[in-house]
């Protein structure tokens, strides 16, 4: 048989919705179409196209499992056509063990199947809950051409690629379901760098695109020449079917054709993110719209662009809702945002409501002082007509907290975390000030905004308050932000110490007064919205802690283990008991 000399690989980088099998089918055969018409020989998908990912328990239903395997059989019959060779992952069921997996499928049958070894279980997965690991896998034969397909995290161990490589592979193909956090696209090339090194074949990186609850996948799908050069670079939060030619030489298999484009990074990789992880969410469950209070402050006013820059501002409702705390400045800030924005802006008093349930509780509360409890009564107020607004006509509420505020509680249960979803939830306050500049110089590809400035200055550069009594600003009860930031982003991001904060020079008191804030805010995160997720440790599938909480750091220095009193074999040593 003659070795094929070329190959024309397509690349699938797409937003399947997850659960929706017949939806996911049909975009795969677009997909195929396209890349036919490209001229392409095999076309891959992402990590369980079919299904959607992650799928966490849905998997584990018998139905949605037939589904998706009855979608696959489909599928294969299509490449009976002669076109593009398939490769498209699924959940898949063989002598009763549920395995993630991607399938190969050309002339018309379902060729060869392949199952992920390495099943990640920290940060925001967990399939060991629900899949089996599968074998070490060795290389499918595509057309000719013996192709090694790992799985997504079965490139971030040494074995599987080095398997593959010793059973004689010559081009390693990834499905990737990876979700964005910041800086991953640079730790997810240094690993495929590693294996490209170790194995010395080249690799094609095949991510998904889309927001799935918290997480979005940013795509930036790349392939790695076996000198680890970089051959092709697809676009971050973009959805594309790109066809790519591979020819082979005397040294293996070379990319001669394929884009390399420019992905966003940092700040501006934040943003985008934010927004794709809340249109998603709104298109995915079909919400006609969203509605949000504008408040004058920074955060709804981020949270309202980045609103329109995901759906539009005829999709974007934006009510202000004043009481007699409310300065005028507010009320013009507000009116001004809209405005730059485009959308459609409410006005609607709180003070009949307020003042409504004081009265009902005057008898009851006879006696003691105005404090935190009537401020919240403003902020439940205005949570109960932003809901009652939702119900009324189905827009989804955002609720607009910064994950400073979310750290420390500082925000009112069944007031302004009513909501759906948030965008900002993974932004500390600092962060926050920053895409709100960013936003005013630019706006990812795609975006629906209007460009130039949407936020007004006035906005970015005045202190930050609730308005909950009169002359208040939040550091009233917090240290600034910029301090408050770098201490939770310790202790949060980094699970440090506290000794290490004071040794940085923090004040020691306002350490553990953010440590115990921290800690007493956990059963109300535990009652908040989704929202998108842009670090490493965000509030909710990365950081798990418990409601029920008495331990406090002592501050003192790291304990020394006494090794006087631990016998010499150790905790790792066998016991051999006789009976």
């Amino acid at each position: 048989m003659t070795r094929p000399m070329t190959l024309r690989l397509a690349i699938a980088q797409l937003n399947p919705t997850l659960g929706d099998v017949d939806a996911n089918l049909a975009r795969a055969r677009k997909a195929r179409a396209e890349a036919a018409g490209e001229g392409a020989e095999l076309l891959v998908f992402g990590e369980l196209f079919l299904s959607g990912y992650p799928p966490e328990d849905l998997v584990l239903k018998p139905a949605f499992q037939d589904a998706c395997r009855a979608a696959l059989e489909s599928f294969a019959q299509d490449t009976a056509d002669g076109g593009p060779a398939v490769l498209i992952g699924l959940p898949y069921v063989e002598n009763g063990a549920l395995y993630n997996a991607v399938a190969l499928l050309d002339g018309g049958v379902v060729q060869a199947v392949r199952f992920k070894v390495d099943l990640p279980n920290y940060g925001v997965f967990d399939e060991k809950r629900v899949f089996e690991p599968g074998p070490l896998p060795g290389p499918m034969t595509i057309r000719g051409i013996r192709v090694g397909v790992p799985i997504c995290e079965d490139i971030w161990g040494e074995d599987v690629v080095e398997c593959l490589a010793e059973t004689g592979a010559e081009l390693v193909v990834v499905p990737n379901g990876s979700p964005y956090s910041r800086n991953k696209s640079d730790e997810r090339l240094s690993i495929a760098v590693s294996r490209v090194t170790e194995a010395g074949l080249p690799l094609v990186y095949v991510n998904q695109v889309g927001g799935q609850d918290e997480l979005v996948f940013d795509g930036a799908s790349f392939a790695l020449e076996a000198d680890c050069s970089l051959s092709c670079q697809l676009p971050a939060f973009v959805e594309c079917v790109v066809t790519t030619t591979w020819e082979r030489g005397p040294d293996g298999w070379t990319c001669t054709d394929a884009p390399k484009a420019v992905i966003e990074e940092g700040e501006r990789a934040d943003y985008a993110a934010c927004v794709l992880g809340l249109r998603d969410y709104v298109e995915k469950n079909r919400f006609p719209g969203v509605v949000l209070g504008l408040s004058g402050g920074i955060d709804s006013a981020l949270c309202a662009a980045m609103a329109v820059d995901a759906l539009g501002p005829e999709r974007v409702h934006c009510v202000m809702l004043p009481y007699r705390y409310t300065s005028s400045a507010s009320l013009e800030d507000a009116q001004a945002c809209a405005h730059a924005l485009g959308v459609r802006y409410d006005v609607v008093p709180i003070a009949t409501g307020v003042e409504g349930i004081e009265a009902a509780l005057a008898d009851l509360f006879a006696g003691t002082e105005r404090g935190v409890t009537e401020e919240n009564v403003q902020s439940r107020v205005r949570g109960t007509i932003l809901m009652s607004i939702s119900n009324k006509f189905g827009a989804m509420v955002v609720t607009t907290g910064n994950k400073s505020e979310m750290s420390v509680g500082y925000a009112t249960l069944y007031g302004d975390m009513n909501g759906g979803f948030n965008p900002i939830k993974d932004l500390y306050k600092m962060e926050v000030y920053r895409a709100s500049a960013l936003r005013n110089a630019w706006k990812p590809a795609g975006a629906l905004g209007p460009d130039g400035e949407v936020i007004p200055r006035r906005i970015i550069e005045k202190a930050p308050t609730a308005e909950l009594r009169e002359n208040q600003t939040d550091q009233d009860s917090l240290p600034p932000y910029e301090v408050l930031d770098a201490i939770l982003f310790h202790l949060v991001e980094g699970e440090g110490r506290v000794s290490d904060l004071v040794a940085q020079g923090h004040d020691e008191a306002t350490v553990r007064k953010i440590e115990r804030l921290l800690y007493l805010a956990e059963y109300k995160r535990r009652q908040a919205a989704p929202g998108v997720k842009v670090t490493r440790r965000g509030f909710g599938r990365d950081r798990r802690y418990p409601i029920v909480n008495r331990f406090r750091d002592t501050g003192g220095k790291p304990f020394a283990p006494d090794q006087g009193l631990y016998r010499s074999q150790g905790a790792s040593a066998r016991v051999d008991l006789d009976f």
